[in-house]
């Protein structure tokens, strides 16, 4: 035996030896225990890196060690292949997304291999092969058809230069993570998957989740954000209109000295039409980021609209303020603003001179406002014959009042959002749905599955070039068997 480690010929002899024999191959059949071992699939971006190394090996040990132990180990290996990423290198290199990706993930592999890691490399998957995806689309039909899925206008963070949406997380100081471009606000047409349905569920489930670090479930409550309260409506002066804003703390209704909206509420379009200075602020507000943590540390702006909300149990004459931190996403995109008990109404009422009611008071002393809004319970002042009730009962009678008098109704009221599943760009799963004028938004049939993605195009620009391509959105109706088009759309990577 060579007392010199020769890696060259050691471990080409044993990975020959592993192919050849088939050794990290699991099998349906088998008698013995069985262990899964996944690890994310990586991005084929070309070549790996120390990063990869470090997480593919600390799995490769746990499946030898499991395979040591005589169980029946399935380690899969596959390619998170669809993305941005791809796409613009497509642009910079002017080639097809799909050659560039296929060559990297041949690249990869090699290297893969190179290492020895224990893959079954039959059961590799690649996300961008039509055979793949065709689940997705099915998976996606599936949720359609229980009603789980649905197309909405809603405002979304806009790269203008990549022309697609980008997650919080993708916007970096305001600008495009990978274009740089300074991110709008903006409004169009998205699918969503109605994860709201199950808000319930999924919190009360946490108390079910043996092992998990009750850090981490208390994050995940708070993502689910559950809160009771009441929808009320403030009516618009000399107008039709109302406006509907969510609150927990009902017994500081009558504290309410100003009505915010978001700038992307129809009430702050409509008043900017005649209103010059209205109409550049909201120019401004498209390029703030969607996100309550992007929201929460923003400098806090504003402008008067000239529009008058009616308080609806004192009928007192409220101020309609557009603010940059309302977003139509969340909630009602209006909110009653009560200076005195809580603190971001409080900085701006004192930024734009707006008066500070005081209608909850501690117990037994007197708030000094210098120390800023006072935000917790207490006992009711200044509040009609509410007066004198301490802030839960108070909370309770003011809502009857407002059930009872129809103004008013009894929400409960969750953070989580249903999530946006479309992206406005080419390498992507398609979205199996064909819009016809007659028959509106039609499921491609299961038979017709996949809906499959050229793979041979070229760029013009960055906007997809499906949307350019008549062979490819060209199609008829199901239904009616008229002409339609197919939905342009594909999938956020992460579906």
């Amino acid at each position: 035996m060579d007392d010199q480690y020769n890696p060259q010929m050691i471990e080409e002899a044993a990975q020959r030896y592993w192919r050849e024999n088939d050794c990290f191959a699991a099998t349906e059949q088998s008698e013995k225990e069985k262990f899964y071992c996944l690890t994310m699939f990586p991005y084929p971006s070309g070549r790996l890196h120390m990063g990869h190394v470090r997480v593919y090996t600390i799995n490769d040990v746990i499946s030898r060690y499991q395979r040591m132990l005589g169980k029946n180990v399935l380690q899969p290996m596959g390619w998170d292949a669809f993305g941005l990423p791809a796409e613009n290198a497509a642009i910079q290199h002017k080639i097809p997304p799909a050659e560039w990706t296929y060559k990297n993930i041949a690249q990869m592999r090699e290297q893969m291999q190179l290492l020895g890691f224990g893959y079954d490399w039959n059961r590799e998957i690649t996300t961008c092969d039509p055979e793949y995806y065709k689940w997705e689309q099915w998976f996606f039909l599936q949720l359609y058809k229980k009603g789980l899925v649905y197309k909405k206008n809603a405002e979304v963070n806009w790269d203008p230069v990549d022309q697609t949406i980008l997650a919080n997380e993708q916007v970096v100081n305001g600008r495009g993570w990978r274009s740089g471009a300074l991110v709008e606000r903006r409004e169009i047409p998205q699918w969503f998957f109605k994860i709201t349905d199950y808000a319930d569920e999924l919190l009360d489930q946490l108390d079910n989740l043996p092992g998990w670090p009750e850090q981490v479930k208390t994050m995940q409550r708070n993502w689910i954000g559950r809160s009771e309260g009441v929808e009320i409506q403030f009516t618009v002066k000399d107008s039709d209109e109302k406006i509907t804003v969510f609150t927990t703390r009902a017994d500081t209704l009558y504290g309410v000295t100003y009505i915010a909206i978001a700038p992307s509420h129809p009430l702050a379009k409509k008043a900017a039409e005649n209103h010059v200075e209205l109409k550049y602020f909201l120019d401004e507000c498209k390029n703030i980021k969607v996100a309550e943590a992007e929201l929460a540390t923003l400098e806090k702006k504003g402008i008067e609209t000239n529009l008058i909300a009616i308080h609806p149990i004192t009928k007192e004459e409220l101020p309609i303020w557009v603010a940059n931190f309302v977003v139509m996403e969340y909630g009602t995109g209006a909110l009653m603003a009560v200076p005195a008990h809580d603190q971001r109404d409080f900085e701006f009422a004192q930024k734009y001179d707006i008066a500070i009611k005081q209608v909850i008071t501690p117990p037994g002393e007197e708030w000094d406002f210098a120390k800023g809004a006072y935000t917790e319970p207490g006992e009711l002042i200044h509040s009609a014959q509410f007066t004198g009730l301490g802030s839960k009962m108070g909370s309770q009678q003011i809502i009857s009042y407002l059930e009872n008098h129809e103004v008013g109704t009894k929400r409960v009221n969750f953070r989580l959002r249903d999530w946006s599943v479309s992206r406005q760009r080419y390498w992507g799963t398609p979205v199996p749905i064909i819009n016809c004028p007659k028959c509106g938004a039609v499921p491609v049939p299961e038979s017709d599955l996949p809906v499959v993605l050229p793979e041979k195009i070229k760029f013009s620009g960055v906007a997809s070039p499906l949307k350019s391509m008549p062979e490819f959105y060209e199609t008829t109706c199901p239904d009616c068997h008229g002409p339609a088009t197919r939905e342009t759309d594909t999938f956020d990577t992460f579906f």
